[in-house]
């Protein structure tokens, strides 16, 4: 794929003048990060990528070009597994340390030479293209028992997971011209069809969450998307859901022509509002039904002090946040997410420093300050009734639903809430003074930062701290960084024209019922 390259920078800060101040009950030192300019600030995040690139180039092995999924938080210890979204990410992270000018030209061609060449001798399912979820990052074997306990792992294909890889194809192709055939090779051969479900609902498809190719002992469905090869075994549920990160494998096939375009609007903004048919929904949506391509969408929206907005799942900043990193929706869609974006981010803001009272903000599935790994966001602002707490005690939160279900908890009292650093730097385009601010306090005030940056997670009553580092989380903050400090370029190496004509009517067309208050 041949592209066009372009400036695709958010202008006019997209309306995050009066995001947050003016509105929140706070002190004025938790929006503010005193004693630096614009130059002062970009030298921080400069640091702080600095830093962070010193992990990923730590928990990727030299031979493969494979990073590990995650590393202690001394840089010693890697785990001997790796996804297709740890490896996209170390590729889109290398790109990003070269345009900081934290590594040589010469280094991260070199670098990216090595990973792609490896990624060409990774088994994958040959009918789609698709790799599998989980390989050894020593020498590349598909993972079939896990690494540290020896229980078996059924070798599964990732609709999310691949469209990130795949995103990271396009961003070399663009970014390094020395290996565009290469990175187009890979994806040109990546079939997002294999996972899109035509029947999923009336009119309209939906992705499936992936396959498996053996079927496997739990819940299943054989079938064969793409019409190639014997079939695969789909998981039961779909991807059905507008605020997710699953949406980048939609925007990929659509632009390849491999998922029809209706797809876009199949998505549901929330649960429909059908008298108690849908009450176990968090709250009570709003909205109007709009009709696009012949789909008819309900636009619900759900309330959050003062705000309107569209719900992920999960209330993450991750769902709502990611594909923003390269596919530039605010600036294509101002009716739908230039509004939902930053009400995402301040539902967040308000959330840590007002509603619970933590001090701190950044909710998204990260590594567990008690454990391994644990789901975070405002569950306020997700459709899952009993998902995505923000704090260590999984406080749930239930306001009710009118007239079907009675309220259990509308007011709760948080305890230790965890926060993620990788969440804050997600939301630079929309609030950088903020996310300055938070982060700035949260290196101050906890042992949170260490010699490969922030560690990944933080409970904020207590202190304690998950003093690990995830490769995903990592090259979220290396792409949110090089995407402020250098216009957007991510986004810039992303788009093609191809891409543009395909995905921005789609994105333009749509109007969501968001608004800041």
């Amino acid at each position: 794929m041949k592209r066009t390259p372009r400036i695709l920078a958010l202008t006019g800060a997209l309306m995050t003048g009066a995001l947050v101040t003016g509105t929140l009950l706070v002190a004025p030192s938790a929006l503010a990060a005193p004693g630096h300019g614009p130059q002062g600030n970009d030298k921080v995040l400069r640091g702080y990528a600095v830093d962070t690139w010193k992990s990923l180039a730590a928990m990727t092995d030299p031979a493969t070009g494979l990073p590990a999924d995650k590393l202690s938080g001394d840089l010693s210890v890697a785990s001997e597994n790796t996804s297709p979204t740890n490896i996209g990410g170390y590729l889109w992270s290398t790109v990003s340390a070269r345009d900081l000018g934290i590594i040589s030209k010469k280094e991260a061609y070199k670098r990216l030479k090595t990973t792609l060449k490896t990624l060409s001798t990774l088994e994958r399912h040959e009918p789609s293209g698709m790799y599998y979820n989980w390989y050894s990052p020593l020498d590349g074997h598909k993972l079939v028992t896990w690494p540290d306990s020896g229980d078996p792992v059924d070798p599964f294909l990732s609709t999310v997971d691949n469209g990130w890889l795949a995103a990271a194809f396009r961003i070399v192709a663009e970014a390094e011209p020395r290996l565009e055939r290469t990175a187009d090779k890979l994806y040109d051969s990546m079939d997002f069809g294999f996972f899109h479900d035509l029947d999923a609902r009336p009119g309209v498809g939906l992705n499936r969450g992936g396959f498996w190719v053996v079927p496997p002992a739990g819940c299943n469905v054989p079938g064969n998307y793409g019409d190639d090869g014997p079939d695969v075994y789909y998981t039961c549920h779909h991807y059905d859901t507008t605020v997710s990160e699953a949406r980048i494998a939609t925007y990929l096939g659509i632009s390849k022509g491999e998922i029809p375009p209706e797809a876009y609007y199949g998505t549901l903004r929330t649960m429909p509002d059908q008298g108690c048919d849908y009450a176990w929904q968090e709250q009570k949506p709003t909205g109007v039904t709009r009709e696009y391509l012949g789909v008819p969408v309900y636009e619900g929206v759900y309330q959050y002090r003062g705000m309107s907005l569209v719900p992920a799942w999960g209330g993450s900043m991750f769902e709502a946040l990611m594909p923003d990193l390269f596919v530039p929706e605010a600036q294509w869609g101002p009716q739908s997410w230039g509004v939902n974006h930053p009400a995402s981010v301040r539902a967040q803001v308000l959330h840590g420093l007002d509603e619970a009272q933590y001090g701190y903000w950044g909710f998204s599935p990260a590594s567990d300050p008690f454990g391994e790994y644990a789901e975070y966001g405002v569950e306020g602002v997700g459709m899952s009734t009993d998902g995505y707490p923000s704090d260590r005690e999984r406080t749930n939160v239930d306001a009710g639903y009118n007239g079907c279900r009675e309220a259990t908890n509308p007011t709760p009292t948080y305890g230790d809430g965890v926060v993620t650093p990788h969440a804050s730097f997600l939301a630079l385009a929309y609030d950088k003074k903020a996310v300055l601010a938070n982060l700035a306090n949260l290196k101050k005030d906890f042992a949170s930062y260490g010699p490969g940056g922030f560690y990944d997670a933080i409970a904020t009553q207590s202190g304690t701290v998950a003093d690990r580092y995830l490769s995903l989380d990592q090259s979220m903050i290396m792409a949110s960084i090089a995407n402020n400090l250098l216009a957007d370029r991510l986004k810039d190496y992303f788009v093609d024209r191809q891409f543009e004509t395909a995905v921005r009517p789609l994105v333009a067309a749509q109007i969501f019922g968001s608004r800041l208050g």
